[in-house]
């Protein structure tokens, strides 16, 4: 590796957290008045474009444990925001489906994360934006395990999140 590509590429975890995090931040602010801690929103989106997933696939999506999955679930479904259904073909089985407040909710807080993107993105021409996504989508790909992979577990961006 020559000593400039060494240098572009130091620091770029951090980069890539920090990038994150100030995001994160920023939605969590605006999106505070829903109620719903940065976990819950995660999960939220998760149900939201795929209902009906189990219980235990959750904590795989979000990286948590399963028992704080279920801590989560109880809270989410309390306030309305879930339903947990027991699976038709396996009764061990619960699954998990976003209500019709969640999906009202997800939907007014679609607009305020785009808002976010667009801040973050700034002063970029399309195609740095275009760069940037798919360089990301690559950096995934390569880092990501086959089992991830097959669980459906990897992290996406949709094209019309970054246009």
């Amino acid at each position: 590796m020559s000593l400039m590509n060494k240098t572009n590429l130091e620091g770029l975890g951090f980069l890539i957290h920090d990038a994150a995090r100030v995001m994160r931040r920023r939605f969590e602010v605006r999106a505070a008045g829903y109620g719903l801690s940065a976990a819950q929103w995660r999960l939220l989106v998760r149900l939201v474009k795929a209902e009906g997933v189990p219980q235990a696939r959750l904590a795989t999506f979000l990286e948590i444990e399963p028992i704080s999955v279920s801590r989560l679930l109880d809270r989410m479904e309390e306030a309305g925001w879930i339903e947990r259904r027991p699976d038709p073909t396996d009764r061990r089985v619960r699954t998990v489906f976003a209500t019709e407040k969640s999906r009202r909710a997800f939907a007014e807080v679609k607009s305020v994360a785009n808002e976010i993107y667009e801040e973050a993105l700034a002063g970029m021409s399309p195609d740095d934006r275009a760069a940037l996504v798919g360089g990301l989508r690559t950096l995934i790909s390569n880092l990501s395990d086959d089992d991830c992979a097959a669980e459906g577990c990897k992290t996406t961006v949709a094209k019309e999140d970054v246009a």
